[in-house]
């Protein structure tokens, strides 16, 4: 054991300043060595001493850090690569009480007995130690220096309730990131270090907790080692770990040492347990507070005094008894696991057989295993590596950067990064070691950029997973107390503080959706708070907007531009809608109030304006008796009733209350009652809206689009929606209210009992095909039969050889009719004009409005509308023209009969299809009502029209024949004059004239 000339023991718990007052006395001198346990700690004392004396002059080495400057003074180190025997003036090794630590103790014992000053030496450490130093260093001399500030136990606590500036400690990286991840649910975020990262992510993960972005910190048991951190409050989440063999309990001392972490300075700090780990023992508290361990009387040993002659003289060197007491044979080491495993390999046995190669061997075995793999190929590749020093003298250059290259990549996770950052600190190391490679300064450079790339990238990562700047910044500004600054931009996206926060929809804060459940909470409190203003300002310009910028959905909700910012509840009366607002509770009553204020003035307006006429109904005083209650019904069925529902009324009606209800637009239709100004697209879309209402109805029937004559009709729609949609259900498909009474005027005039075939107009009306009308009459209550019959065509014209063009002429060999006989079946479609159902007075006496009074967009749609099938409705059922036969005979003019095709024998009779409707009475006479899914309440009897008077054959007769008709139409009754018409006088005047 050599001497020196001051040896001291600097000992005391944490919080003491012991290796300040290393620094302190180690540029005292000329030069210096200070051995470090960590070298996180080891690159924190660097900075300082560069800070003081500048680049220059210190020198840094490390496992895989090496920057030593030509004019070095002062050397900062991790105590493995401290330089032996150099002679410096001043020698220092700090947590000096590490010597009973089972992995590497042997090197701190190493040098408490062996590393010496020139002129002081110090050993810093835990109070533990004074007996064992006091026995085996000569002449050393005690310093005791008493903690700064208090430490004090807080017991146990949930991680959510846990203070600001809390470190978390955890004893794996599992439960690291655990923790952290929980944090940053409830907190905001955490800072991350273990002694597996980088110097540079660790530093960085520190910063970003020093700085104050965020107010956790989870950590490894690495924080114990000096590591000087603003922390008020230490909490354990277990109470053992895994040494690398087995799991055991922290001694009371371990527990001490990183609980010292708590309080820096004069500020007193506290510790404890969180809800995961059971609370402290009163005994291990107790001397946790009071500093009073069980003293370190064994300390690990492994001897110095290496023999390298061969393989097994090394190893039997190095498993060599201690001869003190106190000092204890360590455990096999990782270097000495790997000896054994390599002195097995013959080709490195056979190479080993000299000092120069067992000494090379040796150093090869104490490359750390930093990837932690497997014993059994971290010694393959230690076997790589010495054949190649032993063999070329050098690591090849090809060799190291391909294994570099697999490592330089910065995508993945966290783990990943994690593992490659691992590999590159073993390829670091090798690159310290001087004569290893053909280019040091290369290789070093190198690594130590592949290192710097992927520590940057873990500590991204570790950002992006383990912190929620936002959170975290409003979390902070909520416990301050202070007023945040909220920002509403044009979209409503809402940022406080600068940090996105989620968007205003209306009067309603919807967090972020990439928050969870505990951080959406914490935001929408600090949003709320610093959004109250904001509402107040949002309610004056909402109240002031014009109602342009407000409308109803088919669903009953009140939007105001895209935000939905209420909806319509049923009222008292159906015409009085009321309305429920969507605001926040944070803005106050005073905004709801102006909310619902501005949405019911909106919605008032709304059915005064589109509910005109019947609002006007139900206000006319003059309506008595009968008519008046005839317009109360009206106005409760919003202006539309299926005859059915009040035909008895109907007939009760005398011609005055009849004249007195169509001065209000009332339309007395065969099959509804109605208001046809109430048939336009805004008024429907709200009808269907209040009905609903007030039906109770959870989800609400949308009002067809406008324009369509027929639509198909809904199955699962409640009963009545089309009727407040302003159809009627006829088969398949429903038919607008007006549209049907059109038809049913065209229909009076048609002979339903003995049968009928539908018209051009008819088909013109409803837009349909054929074969949908047919489905629509059976709807209506006719029977409709379909049949065939032979497609008569025109005749064929021969014209005379020698050109002449009269038809008349006695010579000529085919005589041209003058007119086509106009009974057969579509003679007439293609010359006929599609009718123009709105310009004509219906048979019944009722002059109709226009279609444009009704639906203004159904100016073309009577005749226009395509059907489902996208068949454009024909005018002539039959009027589809045959394929053209290229292939017929010829046959001298003189021989084709008259009225003959001249293909006729070739090609066939044509067929074409049609169909026969009748009057399907049900046996209750109730006109057979909707057979196919119509309305229940529909049946009215059949149209008044012409009536058979005897039996005669179907329209169309027999299958190619001409259709008759025996029955005689029976004259017309007078339509009488109403009296209230101003022009009754005159017209009484022209009947008498007659």
């Amino acid at each position: 054991m050599a001497g020196n000339k001051r040896v001291v023991a600097v000992l005391g718990p944490t919080n003491t300043g012991k290796t300040t007052y290393a620094i302190e006395r180690m540029l005292a001198h000329r030069t210096g060595v200070i051995g470090l346990p960590l070298r996180l700690l080891a690159r924190e004392v660097y900075d300082r001493i560069v800070k003081a004396r500048g680049p220059s002059v210190v020198a840094l080495v490390t496992g895989e850090e090496r920057i030593v400057p030509p004019r070095t003074q002062y050397w900062v180190c991790t105590v493995e690569a401290m330089p032996q025997e150099m002679g410096a003036d001043f020698v220092a090794i700090d947590e000096i009480q590490l010597c009973a630590d089972p992995e590497r103790g042997h090197v701190f014992t190493d040098r408490l007995l062996r590393a010496r000053g020139l002129h002081e030496t110090l050993f810093m450490g835990a109070d533990t130690m004074r007996g064992t130093i006091a026995a085996l260093v000569p002449g050393v001399d005690f310093m005791r220096r008493d903690r700064m500030s208090e430490l004090i136990y807080a017991g146990q606590k949930k991680i959510s309730r846990m203070k600001p500036r809390s470190a978390i400690v955890g004893f794996s990286v599992e439960n690291v990131y655990a923790i952290a991840e929980l944090i940053r649910r409830q907190k905001g975020g955490a800072a991350v270090v273990m002694g597996a990262l980088s110097p540079r992510t660790r530093n960085a993960q520190v910063a970003m907790y020093q700085n104050g972005e965020v107010d956790y910190l989870v950590a490894t048991d690495a924080i114990g080692m000096g590591l000087n951190l603003d922390v008020d409050h230490v909490a354990f989440s277990a109470l053992s770990k895994f040494d690398g063999r087995r799991m055991r309990p922290l001694a009371p001392n371990e527990l001490a040492q990183i609980a010292g972490r708590a309080g820096r300075g004069f500020k007193s700090g506290t510790f404890g347990t969180t809800g995961d780990a059971p609370a402290l023992d009163d005994h291990v508290a107790r001397a946790i507070m009071d500093h009073n361990f069980t003293p370190q009387n064994k300390i690990n040993w492994r001897n110095h005094a290496l023999q390298f002659r061969s393989i097994d003289r090394l190893i039997k060197t190095l498993e060599m008894p201690p001869e003190d007491e106190r000092l204890v044979r360590a455990r096999e080491s990782d270097d000495l696991r790997a000896l054994k495993a390599l002195a097995q390999v013959d080709e490195v046995f056979a190479r080993a057989t000299d000092g120069a190669s067992v000494r090379l061997l040796w150093d090869v075995c104490r490359i750390p295993d930093f990837r932690g793999i497997s014993h059994a190929e971290h010694a393959g590749l230690l076997e790589t590596i010495f054949n190649d020093l032993h063999q070329r003298g050098y690591i090849p250059d090809d060799w190291l950067a391909r294994q570099i290259k697999r490592i330089d990549r910065t995508d993945g996770d966290i783990d990943a990064l994690s593992k490659r950052l691992a590999f590159i600190r073993t390829w670091t190391y090798v690159a310290q070691r001087k004569g290893w490679t053909k280019d040091e300064s290369h290789w070093r450079d190198t690594t130590r950029v592949v290192e710097d790339r992927l520590s940057d990238a873990l500590h991204e990562r570790l950002t992006q997973r383990f912190v929620d700047r936002r959170t975290s910044v409003l979390l902070r500004r909520l416990g301050q107390k202070e007023a945040m600054v909220a920002d509403v931009n044009e979209t409503g996206e809402v940022t406080v503080e600068g940090e996105f926060v989620g968007k205003l929809d209306g009067f309603r804060f919807r967090v972020d959706k990439g928050a969870g459940a505990a951080e959406d909470k914490t935001v929408k409190t600090a949003a709320l708070q610093a959004l109250a203003p904001q509402f107040h300002l949002r309610a004056d310009r909402f109240y002031n907007a014009p109602d342009t910028e407000i409308d109803f959905t088919e669903q009953g909700g009140l939007m105001w531009g895209s935000a939905a910012v209420g909806k319509l509840t049923a009222g008292s009366d159906a015409l009085k809608p009321q309305v429920e607002v969507f605001v926040d509770d944070i803005a106050g009553p005073e905004v709801a109030e102006k909310v619902k204020r501005r949405l019911q003035h909106f919605i008032d307006r709304k059915v005064a304006a589109l509910f005109e006429p019947l609002l006007g109904l139900s206000k006319d005083d003059t309506l008595t008796g009968l008519a008046r209650g005839f317009a109360f019904q009206l106005v409760e069925n919003f202006g539309i009733l299926p005859r059915a529902q009040v035909a008895e009324d109907v007939k009760a009606l005398d011609q005055d209350a009849r004249g007195a209800l169509r001065k209000h637009g009332i339309r007395f239709g065969q099959f509804t009652i109605f208001m046809p100004l109430m048939l336009k697209p805004a008024p429907t879309r709200l009808r269907l809206v209040l009905w609903s209402l007030a039906k109770g109805l959870n989800e609400f029937p949308e009002s067809p689009p406008p324009g369509l004559v027929t639509i198909p009709v809904e199955a699962e729609a409640p009963a009545g929606a089309d009727t407040m949609s302003g159809y009627r259900n006829a088969g398949k498909r429903a038919i607008r209210i007006d549209m049907l009474e059109r038809l049913a005027d065209m229909l009076r005039a048609e002979d339903s009992r003995g049968g009928f075939e539908a018209k051009p107009d008819m088909l013109s009306i409803t837009g349909m095909t054929l074969e949908q009308f047919a489905d629509l009459m059976e709807g209506l209550g006719y029977k409709a039969e379909k049949d065939e019959r032979t497609k008569v065509k025109p005749v064929d014209v021969v014209m005379p050889k020698d050109g002449s063009h009269d038809a008349m002429d006695p010579s000529a060999d085919t005589v041209v009719p003058e007119k086509l006989d106009s009974d057969l079946p579509g003679d007439d479609a293609a010359d006929k004009p599609i009718m123009d159902v709105a310009a004509e007075e219906p048979a019944g006496g009722i002059i109709e409005t226009p279609s444009d009074e009704t639906h203004p967009d159904d100016r073309t749609a009577d005749v226009a509308q395509m059907p489902d099938d996208g068949i454009a409705p024909m005018a002539d059922v039959a009027s589809e023209e045959p394929e053209v036969n290229t292939n017929i005979p010829e046959v001298p003019a003189e021989e084709i009969p008259q009225g003959t095709a001249p293909d006729a024998d070739v090609a066939g009779p044509e067929m074409e299809t049609y169909y026969i409707f009748t009057w399907a009475r049900s046996p209750r006479g109730n006109g057979g009502g909707n057979r196919r899914g119509g309305d229940r309440n529909q049946g009215q009897g059949k149209p008044r029209g012409k009536a058979a008077k005897g039996k005669g054959r179907k329209p169309g007769g027999d299958k190619g024949g001409k259709s008759q008709n025996f029955s005689a139409r029976p004259p017309r009754k007078e339509k009488q004059i109403d009296p209230d018409n101003p022009f009754a006088a005159a017209l009484m005047g022209l009947k008498d004239d007659k």
